[in-house]
Order: C-alpha cells, then structure tokens, then sequence
C-alpha cells in the first residue's frame, strides 16, 4: 500500500501552504529593506506559522498517539529545535516550542469535537488576559531562539517556552485545541471543505474589523503609543507605531495597556490575533479539502511537501544560516521551488521524509517497548 493512500489529501496541501508561507516570510523579513515589509510578508507573516500550529492539533487527531509516542515526539522535536538553534541563521526556529506545545495536549487526548472546540474558545479569550497578568512578574524575553546552552538557564528559556518568548505555549494552545477539533471532524466528507472555508474566512475578517473599529479612537492610540516599551524601535505617534505593527512582535504585546488585546499585528498574542489567525486557518484548511476533493492526484504531487514538511523546514533553516556568498541561498524561489519539487518526487516514489520516517520510528519502538508482554 502507498505510503499516501490513507492520508487526507486536503491536510497535507494546507500543510504544504504553511511551510510555503513561513519559508517566505523568514525570506521576506531577511531581504527587507529598511520599515518596508512588502506585501510578501504582509500575507504570510503571523498566519502561516498559525496554520502550521493548528495543523499540528489536526494530525495529533488523526493519528491519536498514545500519550508515550506523543510525550517522545515532543521531546525530539524540542530536542531537534534546540540544535537548529545553535546555527546562527536569524530565523526564530519553532520547533523547541512545538515539542512543548505538544505536551500541552495530553489531558485532553480523548475529548471529542465539541469539548475541543469550546476549549479553544476559551482558551483564545483568556490566555492573552493571562499573559499581560503573567508577564510583569517573569524575566523579560531575551528575543534569542533557544540554543543547548539555553539550558543552563532553565527558569529563562522555561518562561521564554511558556510564556514570553517567540511561539508562546500559554496563547498558542488556542492554536492546538483548535486543530484537534477540526481533526475531530470526519474531515474527508464533502460538507467539511466549504464549512470551513466560509466559517473561516468570517472570523478573520471580523477580527480584523474589530480591530479596526477600536483602534481608530484617539484615546485607544494614544494608550497604545504611551504603553510601547520595546527596546528595538521608537514610537512617538500613531503613525510610528503602524509602522511597527506591522513589522509583528515577536510573541507578545507590551502589558502597559488592556488595549493592546484588541491589536492586530503578526505574532502578537492579542484576542483579536488569536481570532484572525485561528479564521485564515480554518479557512486555508477548508480551501485545501475543496482543492483536493477536486483535483486529488495534482493536490497529492503538486503539494506533497505537506507530507514532510519537518524534513523541509530544517533544510530551509540550515540553508538559510548558508553565507550570502552561496548562490540561491536566500532567494524564495530557490526555497520555495526546491521544497516543491522535493515533496513531489517523495510522494510520488510512495517514500517518506526521512526525518518524519526517524520520529515515527522512535515513537513507535518507545510505545511497543513500554507494552506489556
């Protein structure tokens, strides 16, 4: 049997756009030039590592780990971001974080759709709260990607993990419950694709007008340029915080002000973040069933990086970290081509990722070993 057959082809393209959509905002952001961030980075920052998280709750659904196999993956993926982090290549690696979101998912293995859905619900409401409580009182983010040596600080880089680093575990839960609901879903009916594209799509531009509709109040703008308290830019009026917005930032939003919740910038944390993103997810994902139920076999190839998508991405991180001299070595066609053109060639020879291959296999020989005779 091919190693694809049983896969549903309409995750894997999603993913696939995820790991496109995170491979050109790194290469937008490197290549920036002074504020502008171009229409690049505008698209894909913030919502494709989104996608990507809220995959990773989707293929812990379908795949329903044991909470051995799951506990072993997280910590190779921890383990795997750690070493990436040791390369010096300015990209702010996500799998530390992603190994210690997965153990965010172990109490609830067993809920169905619903519980899922309303978990992520409240979760997307009150963990931001929770961060602008929690932040005050822990050490100020050190905006450096964890490296080996970051664990000869474990309370830093456990706060950084949890908290107040790039991919915070604290608000991206609501990234995690939310892809375990949708996996919940019989996701290869037909009825899934357009749902979820519709309901999708809805919820991120609400959030959007949401944001919209708050900040353009004098009083809300001035209590936001009075709160920034980043080191790396200067904000003296509305104007200068645009600008800054959307650069993104980095995790978190400062704490000076409630009114920060309701901001829509990459990577920010805020409800209104928490709710956008969640809705280009959502709707990436029903787009991507309609795709494949439509043109299956082109799906299947054309986007098979989605297949082994941990394989590309630490190549993309290693070739990054490449000196400028190395030709290609950050242009996002070469990336983007290459990751393509290697996704289709695995799935059509019916082969794995090679790192995808290497987890499964140690999960797998962790839980038989842990069986009993």
């Amino acid at each position: 049997m091919s190693v694809v057959s049983t896969r549903i082809v309409g995750v894997d393209a999603a993913r696939c756009l995820a790991l496109v959509g995170m491979v050109l905002a790194h290469l937008a952001a490197f290549n920036r030039a002074g504020d502008d961030v171009g229409v690049t980075f505008q698209v894909t920052a913030g919502r494709s590592a989104a996608l990507f998280a809220v995959l990773a709750g989707v293929s812990i659904a379908l795949l329903d780990p044991s909470r051995r196999q799951l506990v072993v993956r997280a910590l190779l993926l921890a383990g795997l971001g750690l070493l990436l982090g040791a390369v010096p290549t300015g990209v702010a690696v996500i799998l530390t974080y992603y190994g210690a979101l997965f153990l965010l998912a172990l109490p609830v293995l067993g809920w169905g759709a619903r519980s899922l859905a309303l978990l992520a619900l409240g979760w997307g409401l009150l963990s931001p709260v929770a961060s602008q409580l929690l932040r005050p009182h822990l050490p100020d983010a050190s905006y450096q990607v964890p490296a080996p040596w970051s664990l000869a600080d474990p309370a830093q880089l456990g706060a950084e993990l949890l908290v107040t680093g790039y991919y915070p575990v604290l608000t991206w839960g609501t990234y995690l419950f939310a892809g375990m609901a949708l996996g919940r879903l019989d996701l290869r009916a037909r009825a899934w694709g357009p749902r979820l594209l519709v309901v999708g799509a809805w919820l991120a531009v609400a959030a959007l007008a949401v944001d919209r509709w708050l900040t353009r109040e004098g009083g809300v703008r001035e209590a936001l340029v009075a709160s920034w308290d980043r080191p790396w830019a200067r904000v003296s009026d509305w104007g200068d915080l645009e600008v800054v917005l959307s650069q993104g930032l980095y995790g978190t939003t400062p704490t000076g002000s409630w009114w920060w919740l309701t901001v829509w910038s990459p990577h920010s944390g805020s409800v209104v973040d928490m709710a956008h993103t969640v809705g280009t997810a959502v709707a990436v994902l029903g787009g991507c069933l309609l795709l494949a139920r439509a043109v299956p076999t082109v799906a299947r190839v054309a986007l098979g990086a989605g297949t082994m998508t941990l394989t590309l991405y630490v190549a993309h991180v290693l070739t990054v970290g490449l000196p400028d001299a190395v030709p290609g070595a950050h242009d996002p066609r070469v990336h983007v081509v290459g990751l393509l053109v290697t996704g289709a060639l695995v799935v059509s020879s019916g082969s794995k990722g090679p790192l995808e291959a290497l987890v499964a296999w140690l999960s797998g020989t962790a839980s038989r070993r842990a069986a009993p005779p």
